[in-house]
């Protein structure tokens, strides 16, 4: 007898947060991003400023940064406590250029900055559900994967656009495969305030 009656329900998510900032970006800012000095990273470039967004110049990006942040907090996560940005650079990936495949060390959420325009076709960011070695690779059918199945998910970013996401998910970027340079800034965060409870000894004042 085929069995007909069941369900599937699902227990954890991943989250993605998208935000536009385009109204805290102004010309003289994409300017002086797109004009600071890089160095090589791998196979793109990174800026040799890795706290971006304590110059001057950034505050109102910065600011809108914490306003998106403060509502991560509050909407998603639902805590009392806050995430700041500890470090922030920026990045260009050349013609032909991706980035290789990393998770980010000592942060809690991360975040891409598309402060300019993205060239087209606009090079997606790749997000890999598997955080270590997997010995056994199981590949489901294209017309049966699913949020329960999908090895990957696929992002394509939006100018003017933050994307947050959990430090700790691996992911990468194809293949920039326009005539143009692709630009990004790259945050890390971490978490402010008081955790646990004095009486069970378990405070912790960050």
């Amino acid at each position: 007898m085929a069995i007909e009656n069941y369900e599937v329900q699902a227990l954890f998510a991943e989250p993605i947060f998208r935000a536009d900032v385009g109204h805290a970006i102004s010309a003289e800012q994409v300017e002086f991003i797109k004009n600071q000095k890089m160095v090589t990273n791998q196979v793109n470039l990174i800026s040799e400023n890795l706290y971006l967004f304590e110059e001057p110049e950034m505050l109102s990006i910065k600011e809108a940064i914490q306003e998106v942040l403060d509502l991560y907090t509050r909407e998603v996560m639902g805590i009392p406590q806050k995430l700041y940005v500890t470090q922030s650079w920026s990045l260009t990936n050349e013609p032909e250029v991706g980035m290789h495949g990393h998770s980010h060390s000592n942060s809690m959420i991360s975040g891409s900055l598309y402060f300019t325009d993205l060239p087209e076709p606009a090079a997606k960011m790749v997000f890999d559900r598997h955080k270590s070695y997997q010995q056994i690779e199981l590949i489901p059918d294209d017309d049966k994967k699913n949020i329960y199945n999908a090895p990957m998910n696929v992002i394509t970013p939006r100018s003017n656009e933050v994307l947050l996401f959990p430090s700790g998910l691996q992911h990468f970027v194809e293949p920039n495969q326009s005539m143009l340079p692709r630009h990004s800034i790259a945050f890390n965060t971490f978490l402010k305030g008081k955790l646990g409870d004095y009486r069970d000894v378990s405070e912790l004042t960050l």
